[in-house]
């Protein structure tokens, strides 16, 4: 899989970096939010639990995609600024731990 750039901000106020980007990969499936997370990681050389995939868009009929990738300054920050559903779909094995955690909770009471 490469990774192109086409846009790269970064939004003090949110305290994260907000890349745009086009992945080109050969013709398998679209590439997986915890395979593009880990190709980001190594580039911009971050810790894993600092980059959230927003979306991965693929174009039809190529072996392309338009990606959203957020990276945070801190893990605090990304828990705290993104959105349950977002921060489930990129860390899928502590959003499991978090949701048997408020049951067993539940059960007690």
């Amino acid at each position: 899989m490469e990774i192109e750039v086409e846009r790269d901000n970064t939004n003090p106020l949110l305290k994260r970096r907000e890349l745009h980007l086009r992945l080109k990969y050969e013709k398998s499936p679209t590439p997986t939010r915890k395979a593009v997370r880990e190709k980001v990681a190594g580039l911009f050389n971050v810790s894993l639990d600092r980059v959230v995939v927003s979306y991965i868009k693929p174009h039809f009929g190529k072996s392309e995609a338009t990606c959203y990738v957020k990276i945070y300054d801190s893990n605090e920050e990304l828990l705290k600024t993104e959105p349950k559903y977002v921060i489930a779909r990129n860390f899928p094995a502590e959003a499991e731990g978090a949701e048997g955690a408020e049951s067993e909770a539940e059960s007690a009471a």
